[in-house]
């Protein structure tokens, strides 16, 4: 697949609930994915399997209520843009939040091999 491919389709797969099936078939083996700031777990994931971890333990943990995912925006042929914004609910406090964030992805070979997340603090 080309980038706008790989783009569209991760952004398709965010829209309509697939994230586990597009992290499966879009991502490199030892993609890294890089948080803004340290959440208690480290600020980055090595590998497909710890990046299923991070999906798995926010579905866990976070009810979602809403949202939305924009088109991507392509940069050069390696890289493409998402901002994402969320609405939901802690499953443990039950307090309810709201983010926005733009994740950078870097694509090589056909796959994601890097994304990046940015939010305010």
């Amino acid at each position: 697949m080309d980038l706008k491919q790989i783009a569209d389709e991760l952004v398709a797969g965010c829209r309509e609930g697939r994230e586990t099936e597009t992290l499966d078939r879009l991502y490199a083996e030892d993609a890294v994915s890089v948080e803004a700031a340290d959440q208690g777990g480290g600020r980055e994931a090595h590998g497909r399997a710890a990046i299923h971890g991070k999906h798995e333990w926010w579905a866990q943990n976070m009810e979602m209520t809403g949202g939305s995912v924009s088109d991507p925006m392509l940069h050069g042929d390696d890289r493409f843009a998402v901002i994402f914004e969320a609405a939901g609910r802690d499953k443990t406090s039950g307090e309810s939040f709201e983010m926005r964030e733009v994740a950078v992805y870097h694509v090589a070979d056909g796959r994601i091999v890097r994304e990046e997340f940015f939010y305010a603090s």
